[in-house]
């Protein structure tokens, strides 16, 4: 899996990977029924605690992107990924009128929060 983390970020790890793995499904990087990388091979994978990648993978299933078979794995689930993709669009419109309203609060201008945008992703 092609999963990025960045130690420097101000987001937890556990949620990190829960984005990453997210961003897989919904670009069909992992399609429905694609098995997982056992919690402890991933955290060896990626240099992270199991117990981080446990948290990742129950918040996962709960938000119903993927499923466990108690001695089998994780696996991606059915899903209609439309959906997902609009909850996760007014999930990104939440966050943007948050930052516009703290943008105002310092006078800072929409071309000035797309240059740090621009910039932030150069970091990634």
């Amino acid at each position: 899996m092609d999963i990025k983390l960045s130690n420097r970020s101000d987001v937890p790890i556990y949620e990190q990977l829960k984005n990453e793995i997210i961003r897989l499904i919904m670009t069909g990087a992992l399609r429905p029924g694609d098995p997982l990388l056992s919690m402890r091979r991933l955290a060896k994978e990626l240099s992270i605690s199991i117990i981080t990648t446990k948290r990742a993978y129950q918040d996962l299933e709960a938000a119903g992107y993927v499923y466990s078979i108690v001695g089998k794995g994780t696996y991606v689930s059915e899903q209609n990924n439309e959906n997902k993709r609009e909850q996760l669009l007014i999930e990104v419109e939440k966050k943007l009128e948050e930052l516009l309203s703290t943008a105002k609060k310092i006078d800072l201008s929409i071309d000035e929060l797309v240059e740090m945008m621009k910039v932030m992703e150069e970091d990634q």
